[in-house]
C-alpha cells in the first residue's frame, strides 16, 4: 500500500512541476513507475479523480488567483490554461466555481479553490517523535485591528477533527479571499468568540478592518483588536515529516515563559496556527500583553 501512495505522489509531483505543459498518460506511468493502464486505476483510487480531472482543476484555479491579483486578459487565462478558445474556458470556470472570469476579475468573490495536498502527507501514517531537536525562532510582531471571515466547527480543537466536521475543501475557499496576511490561518478561538455548539478550532481569512465584500454562505466574520504575538516559526523540514515539525514547535511553545522578555500570554487573543509549508518551516503565533 505505501509503495501505491508514493506512486500517486510521484504522479501528483510530475504534475505541479509540469502543469502548463501536454501531460500524457505515458508521462504519469513513466512518473509511478507502473503501467499507464496502472497508474491510472492507481490515480483514481487514491485522489478520487481522474488525472485530467485533477489537471483542469488545479489550472482553473491557478488562473482564478492570477485574475484576482494581476492584471491578465482572459485569453491569455484561457491559452495558459490548455484552452483553445475564451469561450471554451468560460465555461469551464463557470462550471468549476458558478461565475464567469471576466466578472470575477473586475470583482472577485469567494470561490471554492482546488487545492490538493500530497496523498502522502494523509495517506501515510506518521510517528510523533521528535528525534532531532533543532531550533525555533522567536519574535514579538503587531496584528492590527481587523475582520476574520471563519468557518466554524462542531467540536473540533485540531485540523484533523476539524476536516472530518467540516471538510478539507474550505482552504480552497479561503485561499481565494484576497487577505491582509497574504494567507488563511487556522484559529484557536478564545471562549469569547466560541458560539454555542460550535467548535474551538476554525479556519478563516483575516480582511481589513473596513472590509464590506461578501461573506460566504455557511461562514461568520469577528472583529479582532490590535494586539501583540510571539512567533514561534521552527527550521524548515520535508514535507512529508511535517507532525514532527508542528510538535517540535508546540513543544517549545508549552515550555517558554514570555516574562523572560517582559510579557504574559494573552488568552483573550486567538491563538493562529499558519499552513505547514517546509520550505519556511512551521510557524504559531500566541497572543501576548
Amino acid at each position: 500500500m505505501e509503495e501505491q501512495i508514493h506512486a500517486v505522489q510521484r504522479m501528483q509531483d510530475y504534475i505541479e512541476e509540469h502543469l502548463y505543459e501536454n501531460i500524457a498518460p505515458a508521462d504519469l506511468a513513466d512518473a509511478s513507475l507502473y503501467s499507464p493502464w496502472y497508474s491510472y486505476r492507481l490515480f483514481i483510487q487514491w485522489l478520487h479523480m481522474t488525472p485530467a480531472d485533477y489537471i483542469r482543476k488545479l489550472r482553473l484555479s491557478k488562473s482564478a488567483l492570477k485574475l484576482r491579483d494581476e492584471d491578465i486578459k482572459i485569453i491569455d487565462a484561457a491559452l495558459e490554461s490548455g484552452y483553445k478558445s475564451v469561450d471554451g474556458f468560460q465555461r469551464a470556470f463557470f462550471r468549476e466555481f458558478g461565475c464567469n472570469p471576466k466578472e470575477y476579475a473586475v470583482h472577485p468573490v469567494p470561490i471554492y479553490l482546488f487545492h490538493p495536498y500530497g496523498i502522502k502527507y494523509s495517506a501515510i501514517e506518521k510517528e510523533r517523535i521528535m528525534e532531532n531537536v533543532k531550533n525555533v525562532f522567536i519574535q514579538v510582531i503587531d496584528k492590527p485591528k481587523r475582520k476574520v471571515i471563519i468557518k466554524r466547527g462542531i467540536q473540533a480543537d485540531n485540523y484533523w477533527t476539524y476536516c472530518q466536521e467540516v471538510g478539507c475543501d474550505v482552504w480552497g475557499l479561503l485561499l481565494s479571499i484576497k487577505t491582509i496576511s497574504l494567507e488563511p490561518v487556522c484559529l484557536w478561538l478564545p471562549k469569547s468568540y466560541i458560539k454555542p455548539g460550535t467548535s474551538e478550532y476554525v479556519q478563516g481569512a483575516e480582511v481589513s478592518a473596513d472590509y464590506d465584500g461578501p461573506v460566504p454562505d455557511g461562514f461568520d466574520i469577528i472583529d479582532l483588536p490590535a494586539s501583540k504575538y510571539l512567533m514561534f516559526q521552527g527550521e524548515p523540514f520535508n514535507e512529508e515529516d511535517y507532525c514532527q515539525a508542528i510538535e517540535q514547535v508546540q513543544d517549545s511553545i508549552s515550555k517558554y515563559e514570555p516574562s523572560a522578555i517582559g510579557y504574559s500570554w494573552d488568552p483573550s487573543s486567538p491563538r493562529i496556527q499558519l499552513e505547514p509549508i517546509g520550505q519556511r518551516g512551521y510557524i504559531e503565533l500566541v497572543g501576548i500583553k
